[in-house]
């Protein structure tokens, strides 16, 4: 399932769209705090985003930018400031596509998963995992994040491929231990721990603070 951030203040407008899409499958979400949209698009980690340029505090081309500073994630602008200008400055600014407002659902439903459809169907493209800007490449075993390549070793590559495949949700110890040593012998409990807290210092001096949770008595989760 595709996640998709709404930036759009008209309630009404960000309703309305989030009800369309909704129901072709899609999870959205729409933003609430237009002070800190780029936290909650951290947060969300969205496959698309569609943003509105008339917005509170900083308009939709700052959030464009502040964005691509951190993903490559496809944005579709959608406004009603549509003269030729605007749509430039939209483009200029890393977005992939201007609909204008009022805009037919049928047109933005197409435009959607088009766009999702060349960004990430393509059988070419890298195998990858994203959360809150670090992508984890699995042809190579690395973590990028700002430019930067973070070799890692197999238990703490192991380590955030599982956790990311169940982004938001716990992983316990046990199933952590089983996919880094896939044997039945008996592995004692704080050669995980020591696994984990060894990447956490790794992720941390790279700019990636708390990006792993523990949840005492459970396991560990990125959210």
């Amino acid at each position: 399932m595709y996640r998709i951030l709404i930036v759009e203040d008209d309630e009404g407008i960000a309703q309305g769209v989030e009800k369309q899409i909704s129901g072709w499958g899609f999870e959205v979400r729409c933003v609430v705090d237009f002070r800190n949209v780029l936290g909650e698009f951290s947060a969300f980690d969205p496959q698309l985003v569609l943003l509105d340029i008339g917005l509170p505090f900083y308009n939709g081309y700052h959030w464009c930018s502040e964005i691509r500073k951190i993903s490559n994630v496809p944005i579709i602008f959608l406004s009603s400031a549509s003269d030729n200008m605007n749509i430039v400055m939209a483009m200029n600014m890393g977005g992939d596509d201007f609909i204008t407002k009022p805009y037919d659902s049928n047109v933005l439903i197409a435009k959607i998963q088009a766009l999702l459809r060349r960004t990430y169907d393509f059988s070419a493209a890298p195998a990858v995992m994203r959360h809150r800007g670090a992508t984890l490449n699995m042809d190579d075993a690395t973590l990028s994040f700002e430019g930067e390549k973070i070799d890692l070793t197999k238990n703490e590559y192991r380590i955030l491929q599982a956790l990311l495949e169940k982004k938001r949700k716990v992983v316990s110890r046990d199933s952590l231990m089983q996919k880094l040593w896939e044997s039945d012998e008996f592995v004692d409990e704080n050669t995980l721990t020591v696994n984990v807290t060894r990447l956490r210092k790794k992720l941390s001096a790279a700019g990636l603070e708390d990006f792993i949770t523990t949840k005492v008595g459970m396991g560990y989760l990125i959210q």
